[in-house]
């Protein structure tokens, strides 16, 4: 790539203005397209520093943020262990980002991802990981059940509460056929015992991850009306009249009742 094309596409980059950082995305995918994906490596670094953009300082600027995303998915299969390793950004907007763009790429990034899981103990990146496969949409994330399940039950908060909504976004991609049956029942036991955890933030995940469970085809007959009498439980809507003192619970309690 020409010296000159190089600076003019990361000056328009580092702009501050939206028009002229589009015009730099542009650009990239036209040198893309002249000398291939692997080439453009340093053309990569550069857009996934939009990744950083902080959406509450300017949020004239986070459409960029998406556009960004959507740029580095199209890089191809190479950028996958790079953005694995970018996990460990140390910035929260970014690993967002950076999960985002493995969740769609889709199933070829399920393998390393489960690599990285297991060869990290720290349960924050572990966290990010899971959050990362649980954006991936194909029937091939079966493979990360048992992984989920057992993040669910994790001692560390951010790691169990990651792994109690990956259960439901499992849910969504696996279809019921797909779904071993101890694999099935070991969800519903886990999301169950979760609706009684002293975080309200992992209550709420547990009552919409069952109703994901109800939506998609996993839950049984049984199972269904269990869902439902806890609902009514959590908003007080029962005969004993007491309900879950978050919000946030009662509000998933009151989406998820659409299912059963």
């Amino acid at each position: 790539m020409p010296d000159d094309s190089h600076r003019a596409i990361e000056t328009l980059l580092a702009s501050d203005k939206l028009e002229q950082v589009r015009q730099g995305l542009a650009l990239v995918k036209k040198e893309i397209s002249r000398v291939g994906s692997r080439e453009a490596r340093p053309l990569f670094e550069m857009v996934t520093a939009l990744f950083y953009i902080d959406p509450l300082d300017r949020p004239d600027l986070a459409p960029l943020v998406e556009e960004a995303i959507s740029l580095v998915v199209g890089f191809g299969g190479w950028v996958i262990p790079v953005l694995v390793e970018k996990l460990d950004a140390g910035d929260l907007k970014a690993q967002m980002a950076i999960a985002q763009a493995l969740g769609r790429i889709g199933a070829d990034a399920i393998e390393p991802l489960m690599a990285e899981y297991q060869s990290s103990a720290e349960p924050a990146r572990r966290a990010f990981v899971l959050y990362a496969l649980g954006k991936i949409k194909s029937p091939k994330i079966v493979q990360v059940a048992q992984l989920a399940l057992e993040a669910a039950r994790s001692s560390d908060v951010e790691l169990r509460d990651t792994a109690t909504r990956a259960i439901g976004k499992l849910a969504e991609s696996i279809p019921p056929t797909q779904l071993p049956v101890e694999m099935r029942l070991g969800f519903v036991e886990m999301l169950q015992k979760n609706l009684a955890d002293p975080n309200p933030g992992i209550r709420a995940k547990a009552v919409r991850s069952l109703g994901k469970l109800a939506r998609y085809g996993h839950l049984t007959a049984g199972e269904r009306e269990k869902l439902k009498a806890t609902c009514h439980l959590i908003l007080g809507t029962d005969e004993n009249y007491e309900w879950d003192r978050a919000y946030i619970v009662r509000r998933q309690a009151q989406e998820a009742l659409q299912y059963v």
